[in-house]
């Protein structure tokens, strides 16, 4: 079984993915490839509380400071904001919520800080958020949406995650609903994970793991694990990760699964390298 090191432990990159799983332990990067999980190693030591990936880039929220990856080999780089709870990429910028529950964004490609940084601003408060996604934030008083420089709430309440890709999503403790003409019930049940980039779905509710089909139905998933899962995300394929620590991959031919023998598991990322 693959050991944690303190550096990456992979061969060729070519053509495969990163994974950054958030721990208690710190910023945990995975190699994968095709259908396989090779290598992990740490990338970073802190308290990861979440993260967040788009088109390259990748975002932990710790508890010191926000961190930044944009994917040019540099590593990751202080984003000045201070200790956050959430993190998430609205298009070209950055947003994240500390405990409080300030929420503010950034432009990804602003410079990098020491301190906290007037590259922030400042978009309003929620009541402890949870997780963001796109221009969606959710928080225990609902899903609310970035609207010029500041905050709409939308509606729904307990919302502990958002998908914004194609129809978005809200996972909430009464609920999984789908944002249409109003937010309209798509399953029924305690939710808290929700994941889609617009052609794949996933949701976890109930101690269920549930998948959207292509013509808009959701069944439910046979996955090789019993613990709860906290976090999924999508690219070459399917991949989650359980709160006591075991990574899952589905390439469209069942479920793989590596325990990565961390704890403290927050959620996780996902880089694809190109050929």
């Amino acid at each position: 079984m693959p050991t944690i090191d303190e550096k990456r432990v992979y061969a060729d990159k070519t053509g495969k993915a990163e994974l950054f799983v958030a721990a208690a332990l710190g910023v945990v990067v995975v190699d994968v490839s095709d259908d396989r999980i090779g290598g992990f190693g740490i990338d970073h030591r802190c308290t990861a509380l979440d993260v967040a990936s788009a088109a390259g880039h990748i975002a932990v929220a710790t508890d010191e400071r926000v961190l930044l990856d944009r994917g040019e080999g540099e590593g990751f780089e202080n984003a000045g904001f201070g200790s956050a709870v959430a993190v998430g990429f609205d298009g070209d910028d950055l947003l994240a919520a500390d405990e409080s529950g300030r929420v503010a964004r950034r432009a990804i490609d602003a410079a990098d800080t020491d301190e906290n940084s007037d590259a922030w601003t400042t978009l309003g408060e929620v009541d402890h958020p949870r997780a963001i996604d796109g221009s969606l934030v959710a928080a225990a008083d609902g899903v609310h949406r970035v609207d010029g420089d500041a905050l709409s709430h939308v509606g729904l309440d307990d919302a502990r995650d958002v998908s914004a890709s194609g129809v978005p999503l809200a996972a909430t403790g009464s609920g999984l609903y789908a944002l249409g003409n109003g937010w309209m019930d798509v399953l029924s049940g305690s939710f808290r994970v929700v994941a889609s980039d617009g052609r794949r779905a996933h949701a976890v509710g109930d101690g269920r793991v549930y998948a959207r089909t292509d013509d808009d139905e959701w069944e439910t998933l046979d996955v090789p694990v019993d613990e709860p899962l906290v976090g999924v995300v999508h690219g070459p394929a399917t991949y989650a990760v359980t709160e006591a620590g075991t990574l899952l991959m589905d390439a469209g031919d069942g479920w793989r699964s590596q325990t990565l023998g961390l704890d403290g598991i927050a959620g996780v990322g996902v880089r694809f390298i190109e050929e």
